[in-house]
């Protein structure tokens, strides 16, 4: 199961979902639908752009586990 860490990445640089909207161009359903783990698809462009926003990695993003 892949699970998104966007919302404790957000906690963690103190931004809210318009700063990441406004400073992405990403939209806001998007990050909201990532905040909020339900989105079942994510583009390489979106990752891309969130990590280039946050300075970094795939993996800071998104978590695989097992169950």
């Amino acid at each position: 199961m892949i699970k998104s860490k966007l919302s404790v990445l957000m906690g963690i640089k103190k931004v809210n979902i318009q700063d990441v909207h406004e400073g992405t161009g990403i939209n806001r359903n998007t990050i909201s639908r990532l905040y909020h783990d339900k989105l079942k698809r994510v583009d390489f462009d979106t990752l891309n752009r969130l990590c280039k926003y946050f300075d970094c990695q795939v993996e800071d993003v998104l978590e695989y586990s097992k169950d």
